[in-house]
């Protein structure tokens, strides 16, 4: 037997079935008579014969288009119009709730009808703009998708700066060192002295300049390199404060030392030592501390008041007439008025003024000599002038 008939005849026995049993309830047992026991009968022969026709186009046709139209539609479709069918059906609910206090019949017919309507209306419009909707749930699930990056992004950066917080208090502060405050090599010398605290570190990639530079055809940069080799060897030996070589490098290895520098201090939370003007104005900008030793050196450099006396050697001819050129220990230019006259001799001279730029002091003064020979004869002259009156 064909799957058809099978539904043919199932439908006949339940119609047949449901009609009599309708009959049965509205007229009890007792009350029956023949002739209705021919009428339900016959109900019953009715009822089966429709069913007997329509079952399969009721049951087997609509299974099998719905069969067909799920084995064909395409699952984004099909994901679609459920998630409208879904929707159209919670919207249903709430126009229910009103139509569901008509009076009589409506009440029960209409919020059925609302619940078809809304969700037929909810599956063909998602289906419909299932591209749009799409776009707004991605736009949506990557804006949050974003927002959790960023936190996520947020948490790691202050637990790295707590870590970094932690490390520094139990080692003491790390301090970068450039290529340049390596090569000048007075921080060696500044470093045994006990006024920095914490540890030197030195990047891997300012050591390969370093390296870099030693490998130069060039003499004077050659030798450059090989001093500051010199120096930091002299640093990791001699010097109490500890040195480390960091292999930490940044993500861009064509990006130059000092932006490399200047990264790693902000990572870290470390100043830097330098004597680059341009790292230096740079750091700054970006909220990183520098330690300068040039600007070290001018601020330890003995303070001289106008009318103090040294004693200065006369090197070299100043820029004016008659003006001679000396160096203090620490490299301060003195100007000497009157000085060309005593060149390579040590003698006294008085302090006039003090001018400070950019590049450090410059000082200027009188030999003592010249300031006691020009007060003897003009007391002279004064002296003669009165005995003349």
């Amino acid at each position: 037997m064909s799957v058809n008939t099978i539904a043919r005849c199932i439908g006949a026995l339940l119609a047949a079935s449901v009609g009599f049993s309708i009959f049965f309830f509205e007229h009890p047992l007792s009350t029956l008579l023949l002739e209705k026991l021919e009428w339900s009968a016959a109900i019953a022969f009715v009822c089966a014969l429709v069913a007997f026709v329509i079952t399969p186009y009721v049951t087997i046709v609509p299974y099998r288009w719905v069969s067909h139209q799920l084995r064909t539609v395409a699952v984004s479709d099909l994901i679609a119009g459920t998630i409208g069918l879904i929707v159209g059906l919670l919207i249903s609910v709430l126009f229910g709730i009103p139509l569901g206090a008509l009076p009589e019949n409506w009440g029960h017919i209409l919020p059925v009808v609302a619940a078809i309507i809304c969700g037929y209306l909810g599956a063909m419009v998602a289906v419909l703009r299932k591209s749009e909707l799409a776009h707004m749930f991605q736009s949506l699930f990557l804006t949050r998708r974003r927002e959790r990056e960023e936190e996520r992004e947020r948490e790691r950066e202050r637990e790295r700066a707590k870590e970094a917080e932690a490390l520094a208090s139990a080692v003491g502060p790390q301090i970068l060192l450039d290529t340049s405050a390596i090569i000048d090599g007075r921080i060696a010398d500044i470093s045994q002295t006990g006024f920095i605290f914490g540890k030197l570190v030195v990047p891997r990639f300012v050591l390969n300049e370093l390296q870099r530079i030693a490998d130069s055809a060039d003499t004077l940069r050659r030798n450059r390199g090989r001093h500051g080799l010199e120096m930091l060897n002299r640093l990791q030996k001699d010097a109490t404060v500890p040195v480390e070589i960091m292999d930490t490098d940044m993500e861009s290895s064509s990006e130059e030392v000092d932006s490399k520098l200047v990264k790693l201090a902000r990572a870290l939370h470390c100043p830097i030592i330098t004597n680059d003007f341009n790292l230096n104005r740079v750091a700054e900008l970006q909220g990183v501390k520098v330690l300068n030793i040039n600007e070290l050196a001018n601020a330890v450099k003995p303070v001289l008041l106008p009318g103090e006396e040294i004693a200065i050697k006369i090197m070299q001819d100043g820029k004016e007439l008659g003006q001679g050129v000396g160096y203090l220990d620490d490299g301060t230019m003195i100007v000497v008025e009157g000085g060309r006259q005593y060149m390579n001799m040590t003698i006294e001279v008085t302090v006039t003024r003090v001018i400070q730029t950019v590049a450090g002091r410059l000082i200027f003064a009188y030999p003592k000599q010249s300031s006691g020979n020009s007060m003897s004869s003009s007391q002279g002259q004064s002296t003669g002038k009165q005995r003349q009156g």
